[in-house]
């Protein structure tokens, strides 16, 4: 919504008081203060909950599988910050604007929902988790202990208990936590606490040099879990990888045994299931045939991939994650519970999470309560205000059963087995790898390089058309605006959005769109036939799928 002078006049309909309080007769006054007496027009408040609602409805959830509204109308930062009416006044402002300034956040942003929204490992709309979150957002509970969020302790505990049941452990423990990222930092710190227990009170002082493990395609929150927590960065030994991602338990064995002859103190090997980009599995039955052997906590960072345990034709995916000391493993993502609703899970019955993180906060965690107090979760959790994820996640799973969470993982799959096929099919388009999961890895050959032979030549003229300046550089998303003529006769100008990494020095035009959301069909990974020159496009800002024809 564009900046307007008359914007502080009241719209016709609109209270522009929206505080409101009782006469001056019979106030009761501190400070100035009117203690007694509503503070808050709650009819008109009321009116604005029906309002928005109704704006919720017609913009975002109506619209959510119409393929023919825009993915995102895309604006720069500048001309965005213009449209929109981003400062907050010293008054209040009236409900019509506020209702615009809804259509306008509406309007602007990228729509996750959109059927043709592939750039995430989350996409789609689950209509039983939006229900979830709206009563959620209502109740607004903090899930630390049983008095204050009865409901949505039950709750969790429930859907914690069936995860643990598919890992395949008979027991173990569990958390709902902001991210796969804290999951991992729960890990690294709780591996670290059983091996040392006496650093929770004495801190790092006087330790060895403490080293940990992880594949060389493990997710970046490694890193910033190493440094957050105090190990360093330069501590993180990265495992080197096969050709599919993997990380190689070989290799993992040498640098375990190199460390040891250096003093240092191996104390954790971290795993991935379903790595970023190429969704590798790594081989976790050999990872902890060495963990077991050199005695280091194993963790599972199945945040990604821990989905394909709920299918009975893709969890060998996972084949020897019970081994595992701990998993993180998001329904966000491919179970589409929505953003954000993450699992830590631990083998350990020993109450090892709470002795670790608890703080013992007498003014809440009180010990005398009128029930059981181990319902009192709150001081296992490095927080103590936290959202209640879990439920997001179990009315989804109410809805459709595990057979229906399993359907969602197989159609994902199968989805995207078809867009290999159709990939293969076309020219210019080079495959990286059979998948084993929803990554599809390729490359986008341009037409004046697909007669080339492949060699550093053939690389470096398509290094230099993916936007990188210098070689072994990565690729930022680029995007090139046409105007192009033969689309129907449309003068409408079309950008042409070439997503790209680059891991090494020939990784350049390499695309990783994720096939996870069930309102996708097949006939809409294909774009119209006119549309001929790159992978992904937007016309008008609309993201118009892939060049599949």
């Amino acid at each position: 919504m564009s900046r307007d002078p008359d914007r502080e006049r009241p719209l016709d309909g609109d209270a522009a008081q929206q505080e409101t309080g009782p006469s001056r007769k019979g106030a009761v006054l501190v400070d100035g203060v009117i203690l007694n007496g509503p503070t808050t027009d709650v009819k008109a408040g009321e009116k604005f909950v029906e309002e928005a609602w109704r704006l919720i409805m017609e913009e975002v959830v109506l619209k959510a599988t119409d393929v023919s509204e825009k993915v995102c109308e895309w604006r720069p930062p500048e001309q965005l910050r213009q449209l929109l009416d981003l400062e907050p006044r010293d008054s209040g402002e009236p409900h019509g604007r506020l209702l615009a300034l809804c259509r306008d956040v509406i309007r602007y942003s990228v729509k996750t929902n959109h059927p043709r929204f592939f750039n995430q490992l989350y996409a789609g709309l689950d209509y039983y988790s939006l229900v979830a979150r709206f009563m959620t957002e209502a109740l607004n509970p903090s899930v630390y202990t049983y008095e204050v969020s009865p409901v949505f302790l039950l709750v969790e505990e429930a859907v914690l208990k069936k995860m643990i049941e598919f890992i395949g452990w008979k027991e173990g423990d569990g958390i709902f936590n902001p991210g796969g990222s804290v999951s991992n930092m729960y890990a690294m710190n709780l591996a670290r606490y059983k091996f040392c227990p006496d650093i929770k009170e004495k801190g790092l002082s006087g330790l060895p040099r403490l080293i940990l493990f992880t594949s060389a395609e493990c997710h970046y929150s490694m890193k910033k879990a190493a440094s957050f927590l105090g190990i360093g960065t330069e501590n993180v030994c990265f495992v080197e990888t096969d050709e599919r991602g993997k990380m190689i338990p070989e290799e993992l064995e040498k640098q375990v045994c190199q460390a040891k002859k250096e003093g240092a103190a191996p104390f954790l090997v971290c795993a991935t299931a379903g790595t970023t980009v190429l969704g590798a599995f790594d081989p976790l039955d050999e990872i902890a045939d060495v963990c077991e052997q050199h005695g280091l906590w194993l963790h599972v960072d199945a945040s990604w991939g821990g989905s394909a345990l709920v299918s009975r034709k893709h969890r060998n995916l996972l084949h020897g994650i019970h081994r595992a000391d701990s998993v993180a493993w998001n329904p966000h993502k491919m179970l589409m519970a929505g953003i954000q609703c993450c699992a830590f899970l631990v083998k350990d019955r020993s109450d090892l999470l709470k002795k670790c993180y608890s703080a013992k906060a007498s003014y809440l965690f009180q010990q005398d309560k009128f029930y059981d107090v181990s319902y009192d979760t709150g001081d296992k959790s490095i927080q103590c205000s936290r959202r209640p994820d879990a439920f997001k996640f179990w009315m989804t799973w109410k809805a459709l059963g595990t057979l229906g969470l399993e359907e969602r993982v197989n159609r994902a799959l199968a989805l995207s087995r078809y867009l290999v096929e159709e990939i293969k099919k076309r020219e210019g388009f080079k495959l990286l790898m059979e998948p084993e999961y929803a990554n599809i890895c390729f490359w986008y050959i341009p037409p004046s390089l697909r007669e080339m032979e492949e060699g550093p030549e053939f690389w470096a003229k398509l290094h230099l058309q993916s936007g990188a300046e210098g070689k072994g550089e990565t690729p930022k998303i680029k995007l090139k605006e046409q105007d192009p003529e033969n689309i129907t006769g449309s003068s409408v100008r079309l950008l042409c959005l070439l997503v790209t990494r680059c891991s090494d020095a020939e990784d350049f035009l390499f695309c990783r769109p994720f096939i996870n959301k069930p309102a996708l069909q097949q006939q809409k990974l294909h774009a119209p036939k006119s549309l001929t020159s790159c992978l992904f496009v937007l016309v008008d800002g609309h993201f118009d799928g892939f060049l599949l024809h």
